[in-house]
């Protein structure tokens, strides 16, 4: 005979309030947040790594294809970079872009110490990153890594992320990555809490919510997969009242993304018009947005000691910033539903301004990014919170953004926002974060801002 069906809670009992324990607690049982930078600068150190640039011809198991003029590794694994043409009513455009269908793994894991959940960052190198070494989540890994496709060694504590049951689940959610540079590109968001005992390796520390939070007000620490993990778990606290109901929200969303005719198809790189390709980059030809360049990377103390790749370099670093208000005492960001040709439901709730404004110069026809100048222009007194952070440091070099969260008013942004934009509460914010493909990879390092309290300074009246 079966044993009975046993009913449990629909939601975690005390999960938001232990995260909020956690943000709480400045000093952890291991490390102190500000001994956390030279850690990592030592670990950079010891490993020696250099990335060095590359022409496309010293690839090692990379070549376009005869056919389609796409980059591609010779086992077929990985990613490859491929053509993207994209249309909207009024304008179109072709670009590279990244295609990788395989979902990866962003997973930290938890553990009470002292009564106190604690979380297993990892100091991890990223060909990518300006400084090399960030704080990480415990698992970053593609299915590549983690199937050793590179022949390499195992990802540690790997298993507590992929063998069910074994663990406490407090968040996992699929989450997207930059949908102007990936193609449809999805991984698995994930925190889950383990009671055994987990010795940590020499790259990894224990550290709290709240240490965390020290270090996001720092430029470079806290690397973006670590950011996006963090944004995806309940820490925010669910207001009672907001400008819009969570199904007025809802609503509106909804409305955005059937609204846009975006058609999207992939096409051979060979083809995309308006870039240009010689032996070290391919580049628009007006010298905007992005380059596809290749790299070297020596000595990196990774799953492989050392590998040649592809990688997409931004021409110009970015701003990214959420417009705050109080309203009635309750803390609204204004959010906007950006479309971008990679993502797989046209349009995600993005920060109030994503750009690199030196895209969008005085002297170019048509209208500059919305908002743009308000944050450029921004009064110190206004800044609620500013820090420089690089975005994924695996398949992007020197991809940095200024993040901003400022203070606004009724001249500058009303509570009657433009079409396309929309005032929503941190906890709203962060309620749509636990679901697949609403909150972009952006606004989620600026959620994980608000989330964490990081951006803490005594809030200015709307």
């Amino acid at each position: 005979m079966s044993a009975p069906a046993r009913l449990v809670p629909r939601s975690g009992a005390g999960i938001r309030e232990r995260l909020a324990r956690s943000a709480a607690t400045a000093d952890g049982v291991h490390m102190a947040a500000s001994d956390v930078p030279g850690w990592l600068e030592r670990v950079r150190r010891s490993g020696g790594t250099t990335v060095r640039r590359i022409p496309f011809a010293e690839l090692d198991h990379w070549s376009f294809a005869p056919d389609t003029g796409d980059l591609r590794h010779r086992s077929g694994r990985f990613f490859t970079i491929e053509g993207l043409h994209v249309e909207r009513p009024g304008t179109q455009w072709q670009q590279p872009i990244i295609v990788q269908p395989e979902i990866g793994i962003l997973g930290i894991l938890a553990k009470e110490f002292d009564g106190v959940l604690h979380f297993l960052m990892q100091a991890k190198m990223e060909p990518g990153n300006p400084n090399l070494v960030q704080l990480s989540p415990t698992v970053q890994a593609t299915r590549s890594n983690y199937t050793k496709a590179h022949g390499g060694t195992a990802v540690k504590y790997l298993e507590h992320f992929v063998e069910p049951g074994r663990e406490r689940v407090l968040t996992d959610v699929l989450q997207s990555e930059h949908g102007a540079w990936f193609y449809r590109k999805r991984n698995r968001n994930m925190i889950v809490e383990t009671d055994g005992d987990v010795p940590a390796d020499d790259a990894f520390r224990w550290l709290t919510l709240g240490q965390i939070t020290q270090l996001l007000r720092r430029d470079n620490i806290v690397n973006m997969d670590a950011r996006t993990v963090l944004a995806s778990a309940p820490t925010a606290p669910a207001e009672p009242r907001a400008l819009s109901s969570d199904s007025g929200l809802l609503a509106w969303f909804t409305a955005e993304r059937a609204r846009q005719d975006v058609r999207v198809r992939r096409m051979p790189l060979r083809e995309v018009a308006g870039w240009q390709a010689d032996e070290h980059a391919i580049g628009r030809a007006d010298g905007r947005f992005f380059k596809v360049v290749a790299v070297s990377v020596e000595g990196a103390g990774r799953e492989v000691a050392g590998w040649t790749q592809p990688i997409i370099e931004p021409v110009e670093s970015g701003i990214v910033a959420f417009a705050h208000r109080v309203f009635d005492g309750v803390p609204h960001v204004l959010v906007h539903a950006r479309v971008e040709g990679g993502f797989l439901d046209t349009a995600e709730l993005a920060p109030t301004v994503q750009c690199a404004p030196a895209n969008y110069p005085p002297s170019l026809p048509g209208p500059r990014p919305p908002f743009l100048d308000l944050m450029l222009d921004a009064p110190e007194d206004r800044i609620r919170y500013s820090a420089v952070h690089s975005e994924e440091g695996g398949r992007f070099l020197n991809a940095e953004s200024r993040y901003l969260i400022v203070d606004t008013d009724e001249a500058t942004t009303p509570a009657q926002p433009p079409p396309g934009f929309h005032w929503v509460t941190p906890g709203q914010l962060n309620w749509l974060a636990g679901h697949s493909r609403y909150v972009n990879v952006q606004a989620r390092t600026l959620l994980a801002v608000l989330n964490t309290g990081t951006a803490g300074r005594t809030p200015r009246a709307a």
